[in-house]
């Protein structure tokens, strides 16, 4: 409990907390002027990011029926632009994913965190990655302007990243540094940069002509600070999202409602992604782990005292 009070004493986080907001209404702005709408977070599901790596269960029984704490918002983003109205749209959207305790040492995990969660509808990679690059120059340029004195005290210098922000394919990286191309390339770049083609889960587009190249992308922030956004073009189509559930041993059951939408067509063309909020304050304040830049961490592995 001592880590706790003295944490919420420091007054290292008075400037860090000053950064956050600034940074967080760089975004609001940014997305109100692009005309993205915000939605409110879904915090307990039947449906959620089914996340096929190791991790524990974080679901409660309510009235008989098993209910899931968001892992991500992927799935509410898609079904929310059946909405003739809009076409895209943002949330701020808290996570909760009971990660394996080794994930704590990396400096950038959290089992509870946020994301600015966007997803846009008939859109492309290239146009999400657009809006992103503006949003990020966006909150670089606001923070510097209105939280330089918090910088300094920090002992912080930041420059705004010039634009377009620079793709690389992963394999292009891969064939450079080798198969641990993401941390050495984050160590290695002097902007935030993009990373296109992981396999990932099952609502990721793989292509049909080219079987293994996905349309998706990370952003990953420089000086070793490592992922900063996961997303990318979502799949549409039922019965390639049943092949790839079944590839991945996905429980379909769990996802009745989902599948549902999609066997009768419904389900948009979207492409989205979430950014890391406690992430990139870290990088903004460049402190050493994301729980320096939190009143109340909950790092895996850890024990929570409050």
């Amino acid at each position: 409990m001592q880590h706790t009070i003295a944490r919420l004493k420091d007054a290292k986080m008075t400037h860090i907390l000053r950064i956050q907001s600034a940074a967080l209404k760089a975004v609001h702005d940014y997305m109100y002027d692009s005309g993205v709408v915000q939605g409110m977070p879904v915090i307990l599901s039947p449906e959620t990011d089914p996340l096929n790596h190791p991790h524990f269960d974080a679901s409660v029984d309510y009235y008989g029926q098993r209910l899931h704490l968001t892992k991500s918002m992927i799935l509410h983003k898609q079904l929310s632009l059946l909405n003739g109205g809009f076409d895209k749209i943002y949330v701020m959207s808290p996570n909760v994913r009971l990660e394996q305790g080794e994930l704590g040492q990396t400096g950038r995990h959290l089992f509870e965190f946020t994301q600015v969660d966007i997803e846009l509808k008939e859109k492309t990679k290239t146009e999400f990655i657009g809006l992103v690059d503006g949003m990020i120059k966006n909150v670089f340029e606001f923070v510097m302007r209105e939280c330089a004195a918090d910088l300094d005290a920090l002992g912080r210098k930041l420059t705004v990243p010039s634009l377009p922000l620079k793709v690389y394919e992963s394999e292009e990286l891969r064939s450079e540094y080798g198969d641990d191309f993401e941390t050495i390339a984050s160590a290695r770049e002097a902007d935030p940069f993009w990373v296109l083609n992981f396999p990932r889960e099952f609502y990721d587009r793989e292509d049909k002509q080219t079987r293994g190249y996905y349309h998706n992308y990370d952003i990953f922030w420089p000086e070793g600070y490592g992922e900063a956004l996961s997303g990318g073009e979502r799949e549409w189509e039922h019965d390639e999202i049943v092949r790839k559930m079944r590839e991945r041993g996905t429980r379909m059951d769990a996802f009745e409602t989902y599948l549902d939408v999609a066997k009768q067509g419904l389900i948009p063309r979207t492409v989205g992604g979430g950014l890391g909020i406690e992430r990139m304050v870290r990088y903004l304040t460049g402190q050493k782990h994301v729980r320096d830049v939190t009143l109340f961490p909950r790092v895996p592995g850890e024990r929570i005292d409050f």
